[in-house]
């Protein structure tokens, strides 16, 4: 795989201009920033780089601006960086023109420099070549490390392969092995676990799956709509009843390409949707009119246990129940911790990404004990569904 894509192992950087594409849209508290994840993901290609001698130039957008805007600046993330790294990380308030030119020429080797977010001009998300050309002329190379924004064709995550010699960071590298393990050469079986509230938003990704993998769990509201496909009573659970022609479909098409999909056989129900409600498991002929499914029962869960040890490869996206509140991240929690033991016990690769599945993982704190856990969120689910994604295309060794 990383034969496939050129890396940091490619070029020698010493001396170099890198523009360094990072993600740096880290959440902020009162001008500070309140999680520092993204920016140790980061840290070691910065680290790396400034090491051998090149020239940190760091590219990076932050929230969804429309024009410059004070709220958007990248200047506390750059001085919370410099505390990641260890490192003083100078700012320059623009990324292209005057200020990105005159900060660039002032640097030695070594020496680290955030520019001001990309998405202060409108050029950033439309590509637009001449917007390209300007940050061209700050580099020598062009190493993307945020593989978080490489579903978007964006100047400077894609526009800036075609004009610079292209690489991988380290970040990007251990995302693109961790997915060529999970979906692209796979030890078998593989298993994937799909969750979440809507079928709507993952209708893609489900009819990819079924034809790569050996196993599909089915968990959260998106199995209420099968579930109701198939004609169980599902009382007043959240479900998308339009949508059962299209789980029937998915169902048909798992098993032409001889997928297991496995859906719950029992529920835990409540009736109100809140923390703590009073809740009793069912078998799935016995759900109560009024009643709310919100999370997989007892039965379901030893059934998730059971495809997980037969599994050599997890790949996960989504919660099995409402995992938020007690009691009904049960279900989630404990194929979670299960996932990690077998992961621990050297039998299984377990590959995780998506905002809520990241969350829940860290909340049964695990999130540690899996092979790989990606926080990119579009960029994962839109690689799962097996689209190519433009920020890493353009890596690839031509």
């Amino acid at each position: 795989m990383t034969n496939k894509f050129r890396t940091l192992d490619d070029v020698d950087v010493k001396g170099k201009r890198v523009l360094l594409r990072v993600d740096l849209n880290v959440p902020m508290e009162n001008g500070r920033v309140s999680d520092a994840t993204r920016l140790e993901r980061v840290a070691p290609t910065i680290t790396e780089i400034s090491d051998k001698g090149g020239k940190v130039i760091l590219l990076a957008h932050f929230g969804r601006p429309k024009g410059r805007d004070a709220k958007d600046s990248l200047k506390p993330v750059a001085e919370a960086l410099s505390k990641v790294v260890k490192k003083t990380v100078a700012f320059a308030d623009d990324c292209i023109g005057e200020p990105a030119v005159k900060a660039v020429a002032g640097l030695k080797d070594g020496d680290i420099l955030c520019l001001e977010n990309t998405r202060f001009h409108k050029e950033e998300e439309k590509n637009d070549p001449a917007f390209v050309a300007e940050l061209a002329k700050l580099g020598d190379i062009w190493v993307n490390d945020a593989f978080s924004a490489a579903h978007r064709a964006h100047a400077s995550t894609e526009g800036l392969g075609h004009k610079l010699p292209a690489y991988a960071g380290r970040t990007m590298q251990a995302e693109l092995v961790a997915l060529e393990k999970a979906l692209g050469s796979p030890t078998k079986p593989v298993i994937a676990i799909i969750g979440g509230a809507k079928v709507s938003t993952k209708i893609d990704l489900l009819e990819n799956l079924v034809t790569k993998v050996d196993a599909l769990v089915i968990g959260g509201g998106m199995a209420n709509t099968f579930l109701h496909a198939q004609g169980v009573g599902i009382g007043k659970s959240l479900a998308e009843k339009d949508l059962a022609a299209t789980a029937l479909r998915i169902m048909e098409k798992a098993e032409a390409a001889n997928c297991a999909i496995i859906l719950p056989v029992d529920a835990t129900v409540a009736y109100h949707f809140a923390a703590n409600a009073p809740s009793h498991a069912y078998g799935l002929d016995a759900i109560p009119a009024d009643g709310m499914i919100l999370d997989v029962g007892p039965q379901s869960i030893a059934r998730v246990h059971a495809a997980i040890d037969d599994a050599a490869t997890l790949v996960w996206n989504g919660p099995l129940g409402a995992f938020e509140m007690q009691p009904f991240d049960r279900g989630t929690m404990s194929a979670a911790k299960h996932a990690a033991e077998r992961t621990k016990a050297k039998k299984l690769v377990s590959i995780a990404g998506g905002g809520d599945t990241v969350a829940a993982l860290n909340q049964a704190h695990v999130a540690g004990q899996f092979t790989y856990v990606s926080t990119a969120g579009g960029a994962f689910l839109e690689w799962m569904e097996g689209k190519p994604l433009p920020g890493v295309e353009v890596l690839r060794t031509k």
